[in-house]
């Protein structure tokens, strides 16, 4: 085999680090669903108002959001410092929660930015929990 060979021959990827990609991508998609939505008039002045869907934007609120965004943040991390059984329970329970959270985020919304932006999300989450229910 020549060297070009070798070094255009695909390698399987290790699942911690698809995980962590997965991960990644997510947070990508978090960030950028909630960037656009204060391109809409309504979010924009309900921000302004304090406000947002059911909740007052508060420290309480704020430091909630924070944890929220937090938790993917370290996944990615953790995904590839954990021992395996710590990686594949926490990879599993933690995609499980956030799916059934961006799921019930989605009840009442009627644009269709959001439910793509979710949906996407949520397909990554599946993944999350695919590789991880698979991993040795």
């Amino acid at each position: 085999m020549t060297d070009i060979e070798r070094a255009t021959t695909a390698r399987p990827i290790d699942t911690r680090l698809k995980i962590a990609a997965l991960w990644t991508s997510l947070l990508f998609i978090f960030a950028y669903v909630d960037i656009f939505a204060f391109f809409r008039a309504d979010v924009l002045q309900d921000a302004l108002a304090g406000k947002v869907a059911v909740f007052t934007v508060d420290q309480s609120f704020l430091l909630l959001t924070t944890l929220y965004v937090i938790i993917p943040s370290l996944m990615i991390s953790l995904s590839l410092i954990l021992p395996p059984r710590a990686n594949r329970l926490t990879n599993i329970i933690v995609a499980a929660v956030y799916a059934l959270t961006i799921l019930g985020s989605c009840i009442g919304e009627v644009w269709i930015y959001y439910w793509v932006g979710s949906l996407t999300e949520v397909l990554l989450l599946l993944v999350i929990l695919r590789h991880a229910w698979k991993m040795p």
